[in-house]
């Protein structure tokens, strides 16, 4: 997982590998929740064409990129607006936002508790 950086097609490849993952353990019968920045809608997509249906919940973490910044504890923005990270999504790469994600949180004005709560109640209605 270490042999990737930033390009497109690194991005692309990771999201290739998290998705297999977690079809992988959703097969199993496992609910895999995965958090990872993933800024193309075809790779989203194409993970969700892997996928049985109802196995694919798009979630968008949704927060102005300051807030994002605000909250890199590593520090990345700042190495990538000081042009030492090349292709950083919402610096100098794009970031597509999904069209129809089954939820949306914007965790700029949700707390972290209201935010697992949303995704839970999102679980629980989709169970019934």
């Amino acid at each position: 997982m270490f042999d990737l950086g930033f390009s497109p097609d690194d991005r692309r490849e990771n999201i290739r590998r998290i998705g297999e993952m977690a079809k992988i353990m959703a097969d199993a019968g496992f609910i895999c929740i995965t958090a990872f920045i993933s800024p193309y809608r075809e790779d989203r997509d194409v993970v969700r064409a892997r996928m049985e249906a109802g196995q694919f919940v798009e979630v968008y973490v949704n927060a102005p990129l300051n807030v994002c910044e605000s909250r890199d504890p590593k520090g990345l923005y700042a190495k990538a607006r000081a042009n030492e990270i090349k292709e950083f999504t919402g610096i100098s790469a794009p970031y597509e936002a999904p069209l129809k994600p089954e939820l949306e949180l914007p965790t700029h004005t949700l707390t972290l508790q209201e935010s697992v709560a949303k995704i839970v109640e999102y679980l629980r209605e989709e169970a019934e």
